[in-house]
């Protein structure tokens, strides 16, 4: 184990602190969950790598980790703030569907795919619309402290009064005076007193879906009321770390303090944790904007700018090798890069059971475990740590060549290193990485045989079989494109 110190770079003080749990060795770790509308894409992919890292390093060090991540299943309005259709109720009247067949399609959807990623489910994964009682609480609460108002049926934060007791912006950075002269008027805002005011409560239009009664008429709660309710509920008023991308720094972030500040008298996160943005040519990759890649494209290989199909785990790795507070430019040439060297890892690891031990060693391994302590001591630098275990990578493959000896010790030291770092910590499995090989290969295969056999159908003039093939596939959700140079086939989205 390690006897340093933890540093973890505070969002709210912008600097490395010493990480020390308010109960140790009890911690509470609360992250932002995803808004489930879609599938999951490479950018939702990152911050549930970040923190299944800091959730599986906390454990090694010993702690009793309480995890909660939320699946936000109402509230979530189109434009991320007041106005505009909740985007859950948008994807059930488009697909008309009820919201919450939506929401437990693509929570199925979403849990899939980070379990073919080996992220570590939470201990605890609330629902928004489950906790809708101690929302209307909280609610109550800022009331009666004097932080809201109501207006027509819905409740809002008053920012200028709060900012009087309290200091709102002090996550962000963001002046209040300078942001009420820089807002404009929006579709609503006329129900506000301030521009920069927030919902607490909304007022259900005729035509919204989701809606429940409240003390101001029947509603929904605004976005950022939920985490703000239940990471009270679940971890306490005040609890250690609260993660998330940094696109939700604000005002999703920001809001949840003020709302617990007014609520309970007191910060609710003594450590506020984000990861920075995956990029596409140097613009954010998001739903909104459209240059999104699903996990599935990647898995599959389908979407038009993908070289090739890439295993889940090398999609991981490629997240742990940037600092999780850089951003991430994707390209094919870096995940190419990132299968190369997980794979040299891997066959380094085996290539270590045939290595034959000498009496005396030529290199120093005795240091390996403890540069990555220190590495990931600070602020959970992956990146650094996967390089010394490169490192040990060009040691392991120089002695099996004969060209450096290594002692029995060593080589126990080397496997046990690797299994705490790769396997452990990282979520690196071997053995999970040679099956989702394996099944890749094996359903490309399947694809390109069914696929074989319905053209030669087509060219018998065997249209019964050839349209039973492609609707048999079309079933299991894989689409066949027929084209000049044959079928293509993609899963569908």
């Amino acid at each position: 184990m390690t006897a340093q110190p933890l540093l973890i770079t505070n969002s709210l003080s912008r600097k490395k602190e010493i990480f020390e749990p308010l109960n140790p060795p009890f911690v509470g770790l609360y992250v932002c969950g995803p808004t489930v509308y879609g599938d999951a894409h490479l950018g939702h992919a990152r911050p549930a790598v970040t923190f299944d890292l800091v959730y599986r390093y906390l454990k090694h060090l010993g702690y009793k980790v309480r995890y909660v991540r939320n699946i936000t299943d109402v509230g979530h309005l189109e434009n991320d703030a007041d106005e505009g259709e909740d985007k859950i109720a948008k994807k059930a009247r488009l697909e008309k569907l009820e919201p919450m067949e939506v929401v437990q399609y693509y929570t199925d959807r979403y849990h899939r795919d980070m379990d073919r990623m080996n992220v570590l489910r939470p201990g605890i994964e609330p629902r928004a619309s489950g906790h809708i009682i101690e929302q209307i609480e909280m609610v109550k609460a800022i009331l009666e402290a004097g932080y809201a108002y109501e207006s027509n049926g819905s409740v809002y934060f008053d920012v200028p009064k709060y900012n009087e007791s309290y200091q709102y912006g002090k996550l962000s950075g963001r002046n209040v005076e300078e942001m009420m002269a820089g807002s404009r008027e929006l579709d609503g805002q006329d129900e506000k007193r301030h521009p920069v005011d927030f919902a607490l409560w909304k007022k259900a239009s005729p035509g919204h879906i989701m809606r429940w009664p409240s003390p101001w008429g029947e509603g929904f709660p605004g976005w950022h009321l939920e985490c703000s309710a239940m990471g009270a509920k679940y971890l306490g008023e005040t609890f250690d770390i609260h993660g998330g991308g940094m696109d939700l720094l604000f005002p999703h972030h920001e809001c949840e303090i003020a709302q617990s500040n007014a609520a309970n008298g007191k910060d609710p996160v003594r450590y506020w944790m984000h990861n920075n943005m995956i990029t596409i040519n140097g613009q954010k990759m998001g739903k909104s904007l459209g240059n999104f890649i699903t996990l599935q494209e990647f898995f599959s290989g389908t979407h038009e700018t993908l070289d090739q199909a890439y295993s889940p785990l090398t999609i991981r790795f490629f997240i742990l090798q940037a600092h999780y507070r850089s951003t991430l430019d994707f390209s094919n040439e870096a995940l190419q890069a990132a299968e190369k060297g997980l794979n040299r890892m891997l066959q380094a690891i085996q290539t270590l059971d045939k290595i034959s031990p000498e009496p005396s060693s030529s290199v120093d391994v005795s240091q390996l475990r403890n540069k990555c302590y220190e590495a990931l001591n600070d602020d959970f630098n992956a990146p650094q740590a996967i390089a010394h275990l490169f490192d040990a990578v060009r040691i392991i493959n120089s002695a099996y060549d004969k060209k450096d000896s290594l002692t029995k010790v060593d080589l126990q030291e080397l496997k046990e290193t690797f299994n705490i770092f790769l396997n452990e910590v990282f979520g690196l499995s071997a053995t999970i990485v040679e099956n989702q090989e394996q099944n890749t290969q094996i359903i490309s295969g399947l694809m390109d045989l069914i696929l074989d056999i319905r053209q030669q159908a087509r060219k018998d003039k065997s249209w019964d079989t050839s349209d039973k093939i492609r609707d048999a596939l079309n079933d299991l959700s894989i689409v066949v494109k027929d084209g000049k140079e044959g079928a293509s086939w993609e899963v569908k989205k």
